[in-house]
């Protein structure tokens, strides 16, 4: 059964929130190829050919008709690095009762289901909050204590709701210091819409260029409304466009700049796959509206694939 965002949405606590992801994810890829996965991937890897295979786990294999290996504490040694874009653009669209969540509230419920997942393989993970600023920037650790602390952060991002304004994003600037501070080798996971407020888009990539300089690997993981954001599909009547970084405003009726939009959009976006692509970091479209499974499959195949 899908997990229905707005069901999940009711439950409040954010730790119980992303416990509610996880199982509802686990239990769908029974349903698919991926199988494979399950509640005890905590405990398991999958198989490398070559390996000894005195550490199989023949009674796995005999449910899932996959190879896994008993994983032990000590291969447990992932670094996660969890980042949240907190700019003013992240809170769209505007939060109300009943309707869909913005970008930021989507993001936050992505890194809380990984975050959930990585106590659960016993990895250490960090947090960091990015706007104007860096506005949180934590170490990776593993204890309890650490995973409520960041629990906790992240709800308070949720708590301030929509309508947050004139905080601009700088992602570039951010970037680079996360970077430098981020001192061990971890998987930095990104959540941001790149609509960052510098006019040279070449800081931005000079910045993701960074992070794989000091040997992390990347996930960027772009959050749209895709059906607002770069389909542009509002009604053929005149709006005011309120940027809500800057606060400049712009009457236009939606009909006349529609495709100029798509098309500027379409353009910077393919600009963006191709320089993750050159610097080897996974780029995947995130859209709020199209549910989590579209985040954690990427990151859980990722993580397989780091050992």
């Amino acid at each position: 059964m899908p997990i229905e965002q707005q069901q999940i949405q009711q439950f409040g606590h954010l730790e119980f929130l992303a416990k509610q992801v996880v199982e509802g994810f686990i239990t769908g890829l029974h349903k698919s190829p991926f199988h494979g996965f399950s509640v005890e991937f905590a405990e398991h890897r999958l198989y490398n050919t070559g390996e000894p295979t005195r550490h199989i786990d023949w009674r796995l294999f005999g449910r899932t008709e996959k190879l896994f290996v008993k994983r032990y504490e000590e291969e447990t040694n992932l670094r996660c690095q969890l980042v949240i874009d907190n700019s003013s653009s992240m809170h769209f669209p505007e939060m109300r009762k009943g309707g869909p969540m913005n970008k930021v509230t989507f993001s936050v419920h992505c890194a809380a289901a990984i975050a959930y997942m990585l106590r659960s393989q016993r990895d250490a993970v960090g947090l960091s909050v990015f706007s104007d600023k860096i506005e949180l920037q934590t170490q990776a650790k593993s204890n309890s204590m650490h995973h409520k602390m960041l629990f906790a952060e992240m709800e308070k991002l949720m708590e301030k709701g929509s309508g947050t304004t004139g905080k601009k994003t700088v992602a570039a600037e951010a970037l680079h210091e996360i970077a430098e501070t981020t001192h061990k080798r971890s998987l930095v996971v990104l959540f941001s819409d790149m609509m960052d407020s510098s006019q040279s888009s070449e800081e931005i990539f000079s910045a993701m260029q960074h992070l794989r300089h000091r040997r992390h690997e990347v996930i960027l993981f772009h959050v749209t409304d895709k059906r607002l954001e770069e389909d542009f599909k509002f009604e053929d009547r005149p709006y005011l466009f309120v940027d809500v970084e800057s606060g400049d405003e712009v009457k236009v009726h939606s009909n006349e700049i529609r495709q100029t939009y798509v098309d500027a959009m379409s353009t910077y976006k393919k600009e963006l796959q191709l320089r993750c692509a050159q610097y080897r970091i996974e780029f995947v479209e995130a859209d709020i509206n199209a549910g989590y499974k579209q985040v954690l499959l990427p990151y859980l195949l990722k993580r397989e694939r780091m050992g």
